[in-house]
């Protein structure tokens, strides 16, 4: 954005953080005054430790527990319909996410309805609905999504094969999220990496995005530094919580600024590869990375240098092309140390569907934040760059 340009900035969630700060689900339902909770929890936690934790702490609160946990990646239309019914029958006025980015977006998604009726369907855009959803506490598993404070959910409509975005600033986010790394300490390392850049992609997209602005800036800055700074220790060591917490406080981070300045052709270009190929989303982010940034740089070298920078790149006294092009080095150095496949045909990507895809992204218009103007020609040679 230009600096003359009016912005605004909004965060509705309070946030809980530390080693431990599971426990903070006492205080919160106690200000809920909630005598019923669903809980909508990855299937994998459902014999750990941690969920242990969390149920022995409610149950001695006096809290009626009802749990759902058939919710798969990418969650559909008709898993949030089951599940509100769920949620409807347990009679719970609050609702509990524990897992990843498709769990918090089911829970979204249910709470949604729960108030405003109707289907998921109904909803698809921003701000479709008005009335506050059920209050929201999320517990994310995994260092990658944000959405425990970001203002959207993504629910599939498998009938029409399509993602649908439900976006609304202030009522979207979690009322409550508690970032405690004892929750990550199950991921098995690749999906901490690509999860993990994920959330790396989040803040640099976002920090480079047309719409951008100072505090959004500092915000992603320091997003990218806490990432960036310990991803590779956590996807090494899930038990390093120093490592996992600050992986947590980045991605939230990010997750609290990308909605509001929107992300670029990294995630354009994934949407679509993962759609069509069956990739996870932070793989398919993760392979499209440096591809993008490299195209990206000419647009703001300034920024690409402080990227450098917050990627602990010692780039002071360097020419600022010099500096910008030091912080594509980090971004593929990162990509290299996190094993992520260099090309798109690594992950099984055939290229006779990228002209297909290059159409969509552009009907996609990610133009409103991407830096750099794209054409249709242009995603085509960046699909082919890439494979």
């Amino acid at each position: 954005m230009q600096m003359t340009d009016a912005a605004t900035f909004f965060c509705p969630t309070r946030i809980h953080m530390g080693v431990g700060a599971h426990e903070k689900i006492v205080d919160t339902v106690r200000q809920y005054n909630c005598q019923c909770i669903f809980v909508l929890l990855d299937a994998a936690l459902e014999d750990s430790d941690f969920y242990a934790r969390i149920k022995a702490l409610l149950l001695k609160e006096g809290v009626a527990i009802s749990t759902y946990t058939e919710i798969e990646p990418d969650p559909s239309a008709h898993t949030v319909a089951k599940a509100f019914e769920a949620c409807r029958a347990s009679n719970a006025t609050v609702l509990l996410a524990i897992g990843g980015g498709s769990t918090m977006d089911v829970a979204k998604a249910v709470g949604i309805l729960a108030t405003n009726g109707g289907r998921i369907h109904d909803y698809e855009g921003i701000e479709k609905f008005v009335i506050p959803p059920l209050p929201l506490i999320a517990i994310p598993t995994t260092a990658g999504t944000g959405s425990e404070v970001s203002g959207s959910c993504v629910i599939t409509d498998t009938d029409k094969n399509l993602k649908m975005s439900i976006r609304h600033a202030a009522l979207n986010p979690a009322d409550v999220a508690i970032l405690d790394p004892l929750a990550l300490r199950t991921v098995p390392g690749h999906v901490a990496a690509h999860s993990g850049m994920d959330a790396f992609v989040h803040a640099f997209e976002s920090y480079i995005s047309r719409q951008s602005n100072l505090i959004t800036d500092a915000i992603n800055l320091q997003a990218m530094e806490l990432i960036a700074g310990n991803i590779r220790q956590f996807a090494a060591d899930r038990g390093n919580l120093e490592a996992g917490l600050n992986m947590l406080c980045g991605s939230a981070l990010a997750g609290i600024t990308f909605g509001q300045t929107g992300l670029g052709n990294v995630h354009c270009m994934a949407r679509f590869v993962g759609a069509r190929f069956h990739l996870s989303h932070g793989l398919s982010n993760a392979v499209c990375l440096p591809h993008v940034a490299a195209f990206n740089m000419p647009a703001n070298p300034a920024k690409f240098a402080r990227i450098a920078q917050a990627m602990g790149r010692h780039v002071q006294g360097l020419p600022m092309l010099d500096a910008a092009h030091s912080g594509l080095s980090a971004i593929e150095a990162l990509c290299v140390d996190l094993e992520i496949p260099g090309r798109l045909r690594d992950v099984g990507v055939d290229p006779d569907a990228f002209e297909e895809m290059a159409a969509l992204c552009t009907q996609a218009n990610y133009n409103r934040w991407n830096p750099r103007h794209t054409t249709t020609r242009d995603f085509l040679a960046l699909f082919q760059k890439a494979f």
